[in-house]
C-alpha cells in the first residue's frame, strides 16, 4: 500500500486499516514500523525477510519521500517481487521529492490511499459532517460550521469533537449543543489563560490560571495554550493583508481567530515575539518533568509573556 499525503490523521487511519486488514485475515500478524531516513538497505531487508515460520506482518515505512537513493532503490526492488505473507506499508508525502519511488510503487500495483491535509474551509465540514454519520449522529449544517468555527483546522481535535458530541448528545449534534460543548470545554482548559496572557492581562491571566489549576486541568494543557497562543499572534503578525476569511485558507485558522490574534498583534514587537517563543518553549519542557513545580513554571511563563510583550 502507498499512503499518498502528510495529514497525520489520515496517514494514521490509513496505516491502521492495512493493519486491521491483516489481522482480519491472521490474528496474530505482526506490525512492524520504521522511518526511511533511519533505515539502511540491510535493515529494510531484515525487516521484510521471510522468517523461518513465516509469521504473516505488516511492515510500515514513514516518511519515504525523505529516503536516501539506496532506500529509495531497495523499497522499489522490492514492490517488484514482494515476498509473501507481508504486507509492506509505505507513507510518502506526495511532492516532488523522491517522485519516482511513488510513481514506481503505483506502477508496480501498489493500492494507493490518498492523505493530503484538507486546506480548505468546506473540505473540513466535510470532513465533520463525515465524522459524525461515522460515530452513528446527525447533524446540521450550522452545527457542523459552528465546530469547524470553533476548533479550527487540526483534524485530530475535529474528529475527537464530533465522537464527543454524538455520544453526548445522543446522535443529534445541533447548534446549541455546539455551543454548549465549547462553552463547557473553554471553562476547562488553558486557553483562556493563554488569550488573558497574550492580551497582557495578568492579573487575569494569573487568577485564570489558578482556577484551571484549581479544577484539575494538566499543567502541560496549559503549556500548550499558551505556546498555541504565542504561535497564532506570530504567524498574523507575519501574514499579508486581508479580512480573516480572505486568509482563513492560507493561515490553517477560522476568521475569528485570525481577527482576534490581529488585535493583539499590535501590542507585540518582533523582539518581543521572538523571546515569547523562548519562554513557551523552556515552559514546555517544565512541565514535562524539568520543572521541580509545574504550577509555579506556569505562573512565571505568564509574568515572563507580560514582560516580552512590552519589549521595544
Amino acid at each position: 500500500m502507498l499512503v499518498l499525503g502528510d495529514e497525520p490523521l489520515l496517514v494514521d487511519r490509513a496505516i491502521m486499516s492495512a493493519v486491521t486488514a491483516a489481522r482480519r485475515a491472521d490474528p496474530d500478524v505482526e506490525r512492524r514500523e520504521a522511518l526511511a531516513t533511519a533505515l539502511t538497505p540491510m535493515e529494510f531487508s531484515d525487516l521484510v525477510a521471510p522468517s523461518l515460520f513465516a509469521e504473516p506482518r505488516v511492515v510500515v515505512i514513514r516518511q519515504a519521500h525523505e529516503s536516501s537513493k539506496e532506500i529509495a532503490a531497495a523499497l522499489g526492488h522490492y514492490a517488484t517481487d514482494p515476498v509473501e505473507g507481508v504486507v509492506l506499508v509505505v507513507q510518502h508525502a506526495g511532492g516532488a521529492r523522491n517522485k519516482a519511488l511513488a510513481d514506481g510503487l503505483r506502477k508496480a500495483g501498489a493500492a494507493v490511499m490518498t492523505c493530503n491535509k484538507l486546506t480548505k474551509p468546506a473540505e473540513r465540514i466535510e470532513f465533520v459532517r463525515h465524522e459524525i454519520r461515522s460515530a452513528g449522529g446527525t447533524t446540521t449544517p450550522d452545527a457542523v460550521a459552528a465546530i469547524v468555527d470553533a476548533i479550527g483546522s487540526d483534524l485530530r481535535e475535529l474528529a475527537a469533537a464530533a465522537s464527543q458530541l454524538v455520544a453526548d448528545t445522543g446522535g443529534m449534534v445541533d447548534e446549541s449543543a455546539v455551543r454548549r460543548y465549547h462553552r463547557g470545554r473553554a471553562e476547562v482548559s488553558g486557553f483562556a489563560v493563554a488569550d488573558l496572557a497574550v492580551a497582557g492581562d495578568v492579573p487575569g491571566a494569573l487568577e485564570a490560571l489558578r482556577w484551571a489549576i484549581g479544577v484539575g486541568v494538566a499543567p502541560v494543557l496549559v503549556a500548550d495554550a499558551l505556546a498555541d497562543g504565542i504561535r497564532t499572534v506570530a504567524k498574523v503578525s507575519g501574514a499579508r493583508p486581508g479580512n480573516g476569511y480572505a486568509l482563513s485558507g492560507e493561515l490553517g485558522m477560522p476568521p475569528w481567530k485570525i481577527d482576534r490574534a490581529r488585535t493583539a498583534a499590535r501590542h507585540w514587537t518582533e523582539p518581543g515575539l521572538a523571546r515569547a517563543m523562548e519562554v513557551v518553549a523552556d515552559l514546555n519542557g517544565a512541565v514535562k518533568g524539568l520543572a521541580v513545580d509545574a504550577d509555579y513554571a506556569l505562573e512565571k511563563a505568564v509574568m515572563d509573556l507580560s514582560r516580552a510583550r512590552r519589549l521595544r
